[in-house]
């Protein structure tokens, strides 16, 4: 198989944040830093993903860098200057932005590697698509993602959907979370803190039948909705993945990615079934 290096994608605007994310602190260090140092031990190279403009930022500059050199917006770019810097390698790509990452979806990940698929990455778990930002990336499939590029296409999720890859259920809840706004930062500070969270769920139908009640007082240390339905999926058994069902908070349909707070009512709703 190729040599497999890493590459930390650490380019992006930030625009939702409202600040650079790769200088936010979660464990002591700037998060660039984290995903770095986690990365790196695990490849035979490691390098971040930078714009042209941000080579000589101090937080960026101390790193080996791979600068953007084709005209692509979003995280194609890095991912095709890195293949054009090094044709031969594949690459094991890491968003900057994954305070909750941890070193076995790491390792699960390397040690799924085969000369069978082109790509393996995880299953989101919140729509069941497969994560490009923490997946390693065959050259075929990057010389696959050029081409698609050239053809208007610029979404590396959509190559992976419709490529050989190879897909893994994630390991741990939660790590895969980009974290992109100042809310979902301030979830996930609180996770890390041990803080915990107290609410209300309500259950229809099936679920309510495992779960053996319709309301229930929950606490939970995740901070948004999507790790809270997988807690609560791993307690009770429920067989639905999150993708089929919707979800309710404080009374208006909420996406999986919402910010939970204290007091919050969360209704899950399943897939209705019959004819």
């Amino acid at each position: 198989m190729s040599p497999l290096y890493g590459l930390v994608l650490a380019g992006g605007l930030s625009s939702r944040m409202g600040q650079d994310k790769a200088a936010l602190t979660y464990h002591g260090e700037p998060q660039l830093r984290n995903a770095f140092d986690a990365l790196s031990p695990m490849v035979e190279r490691c390098f971040i993903s930078v714009r042209n403009g941000q080579k000589d930022d101090p937080l960026r500059a101390g790193f080996p860098q791979i600068v953007d050199a084709v005209d692509v917006d979003g995280p194609a770019a890095g991912l095709l200057s890195a293949h054009e810097a090094y044709p031969e390698a594949a690459w094991l790509v890491l968003a900057c932005d994954l305070p909750l990452l941890d070193r076995i979806t790491l390792e699960t990940l390397i040690g799924a590697r085969d000369d069978q698929h082109v790509a393996v990455a995880y299953r989101s778990e919140h729509d069941g698509l497969p994560e490009p930002l923490c997946a390693i990336w065959e050259p075929a499939a990057l010389e696959a993602l050029a081409r698609q590029v050239e053809n208007g296409w610029k979404c590396p999720r959509k190559l992976l959907i419709n490529s050989d890859t190879l897909l893994l259920s994630p390991r741990t809840t939660g790590a895969l979370d980009n974290i992109n706004t100042p809310e979902e930062r301030e979830s996930v500070s609180r996770r890390l803190g041990g803080q915990m969270i107290r609410l209300n769920v309500e259950y229809f139908a099936q679920m309510r039948e495992l779960a053996g009640q319709k309301v229930e007082t929950v606490e939970t240390a995740f901070g948004t909705v999507g790790p809270l339905y997988e807690q609560l999926k791993e307690k009770y058994g429920f067989p639905f993945e999150a993708s089929r069902l919707r979800v309710a908070l404080n009374g208006d349909f909420a996406p999986w990615t919402q910010p939970l707070k204290n007091g919050d009512h969360v209704v899950f709703i399943p897939p209705v079934t019959g004819g």
